[in-house]
């Protein structure tokens, strides 16, 4: 009778907000990381911020790859036009943000030309390199995308949010991805998620569920490296 409540529950609350609650700690550990705290309560070195935002456009410049792979991925495998129109969203808003990328360094005095990925974006991209091929589901593949994104709008909206004291030269680059827009974005991504999930067998189910795992853990040793860690 618990196992059938909580198999309702999972369908009310969709799939991917039932894993959310269940690893919360370790979401809240990507979201509220102590770099995206640090932004938030005006204390962040500018150097930490400068080495996220030199490795993050490297990390950027392999993502827009990848996305392109969980589109094909859709064309294949999806029956659902929105799909193919959600991620086509995504894929035209990556060329504004590789300029904003460019823009940034440029005020902060970063010579891009000059950057060296280091090991935990070296790791995260080698995920995404893996996730393109055509062997990896694309219920798993678009599991990662959202993810990715999802956990960068919770952490810069934490930094916009009300008696937050974000230091003034920061807040367009939290505005950028803690904004409602960006979320309600998001809020699509995971809807295409939760279709999919809807539809998946046990073993897609576990290995999408692993993957978002993954990408938390990515996203935190991403925080880590910025700070120094």
């Amino acid at each position: 009778m618990q196992a059938m409540a909580h198999v309702d529950e999972m369908k009310k609350i969709g799939m991917t907000e039932a894993w959310l609650r269940k690893h919360r700690p370790v979401y809240n550990a990507a979201t509220k990381h102590p770099f995206i705290r640090s932004i938030r309560d005006g204390t962040v070195q500018i150097h930490s911020f400068k080495t996220w935002l030199a490795q993050d456009y490297l990390f950027v410049r392999e993502f827009v790859p990848f996305v392109a792979s969980v589109l094909i991925k859709a064309c294949k495998q999806s029956h659902d036009n929105d799909d193919v129109e959600v991620i086509l969203g995504g894929i035209a808003s990556l060329k504004d943000e590789i300029s904003w990328f460019k823009r940034e360094a440029n005020k902060w005095d970063i010579q891009l030309s000059e950057v060296i990925p280091q090991t935990a974006n070296k790791n995260y991209c080698r995920l995404l390199e893996s996730l393109m091929s055509p062997e990896v589901d694309y219920t798993v593949a678009l599991t990662a995308f959202w993810a990715i994104e999802v956990v960068y709008q919770e952490s810069f909206a934490h930094c916009i949010e009300e008696g937050s004291k974000t230091p003034p030269e920061l807040k367009e680059t939290c505005e950028r991805w803690g904004n409602e827009g960006f979320g309600q974005y998001c809020k699509s991504l995971q809807k295409l998620v939760d279709q999919r999930l809807q539809k998946a067998s046990d073993d897609e189910l576990k290995k999408a569920e692993v993957m978002l795992l993954s990408i938390i853990e990515h996203e935190i040793e991403f925080w880590n490296m910025s700070r120094g860690n």
